[in-house]
């Protein structure tokens, strides 16, 4: 009997757990792990807050405020309105529930644990039995550049609503950063390794840019596949199209693929930019579109057995799993640019 497939998956926030929510969901959940961002994390009202990785707690725990993308359903606004009274800069929206998320948070950090195991220890409490593992416990910080000078990047994404221009980015302290020992495991022992729909420039390179991650992905035989976050030259949601341009890369599924070059077997792109296949295959050994939004569970679901479906047939292996594919995975079938 053939052993569960491990998937890995690289994921920032809103778009990629909303591709972690697919393969939880899905029959692959029993062997899928994520690794999550670290770089958009931020201290409030004296709280260390980890969006994105509150952001996958949440929705695998099945609490996300669906309407939001972020931040936990059912909310009240005490502790917010009564700090704004009291004259504090309460830009960043942080709800009753979500505040003891950052206290038990801070505590534990300001008690010496690991924040690997702060993260672990928040996901068990809401249930959620997926691995979320960080690239590193070291404290990394996206930094952008604006006429004025260096900003935090919550401040250009939610105080600034992302109008600025972006004249350069950072990413402080990766240099000395190490990567944790869950996620170089994961890495290592993984049969699937995707790349979720997420910002490539401040979601993504943050984790490939912790020392050691790249040379673990290089060294790993798993298959490697990106989904690309751009859909006809234009980001689903947040800022990626215009950091893709600051950053100096292509706005579309060309400058996605250049991000991740040397890195990926194959590429997952939209049903919208079929006609980039042939461009891409010139760059990537295996290309498919498909239909890569996600609107519910079951497209989530959907797009991650397709997913599993690319992987077996770029990569000559038999998946574990002896079930038919869902439907639409089985009418997406991978068409494979060699």
């Amino acid at each position: 009997m053939s052993l569960p497939l491990k998937v890995v998956l690289l994921s920032g926030g809103v778009g990629g757990a909303k591709m972690a929510e697919g393969f939880a969901f899905s029959r692959f959940a029993a062997q899928f792990s994520v690794i999550g961002n670290v770089a958009d994390d931020q201290a409030f009202h004296g709280l260390w807050v980890s969006p994105d990785i509150d952001t996958l707690t949440y929705t695998l725990a099945d609490e996300i405020d669906t309407t939001k993308g972020w931040g936990l359903k059912d909310e009240s606004n005490q502790v917010l309105d009564q700090l704004k009274r009291l004259g504090s800069d309460a830009w960043m929206y942080l709800g009753d529930k979500d505040f003891a998320t950052h206290i038990y948070r801070t505590e534990q950090r300001q008690q010496g644990v690991r924040p690997s195991e702060i993260a672990a220890n928040i996901a068990r409490s809401y249930g959620v039995s997926t691995p979320i593992l960080l690239p590193t416990d070291d404290c990394i910080q996206n930094k952008v550049k604006i006429e004025s000078g260096w900003i935090d990047f919550q401040d250009y994404f939610v105080k600034h609503a992302c109008q600025p221009a972006i004249l350069d980015f950072h990413i402080v302290g990766i240099e000395t950063a190490t990567a944790t020992p869950e996620a170089l495991s994961a890495i290592a022992e993984a049969d699937l390794i995707v790349i979720a729909p997420s910002n490539p420039i401040v979601s993504i390179k943050p984790i490939l840019s912790v020392p050691g991650i790249v040379a673990a992905l290089q060294q790993s035989s798993a298959f490697k596949v990106a989904v690309s976050p751009l859909v006809n030259g234009q980001t689903v949601k947040g800022p990626a199209d215009k950091m893709m341009t600051a950053a100096g890369y292509r706005c579309d599924v060309i400058g996605v693929a250049d991000v991740y070059n040397g890195l990926i077997d194959g590429m997952i792109i939209d049903q919208q930019d079929r006609d980039m296949m042939s461009e891409l295959s010139a760059k990537i050994e295996y290309v498919l579109a498909t239909d890569t939004l996600m609107f519910n569970r079951q497209q989530k679901v959907s797009l991650a057995e397709t997913i599993v479906h690319f992987y077996q047939a770029g990569n000559g292996k038999v998946a574990a799993a002896s079930a038919p594919l869902h439907e639409s995975a089985r009418e997406s079938e991978p068409r494979l640019a060699v």
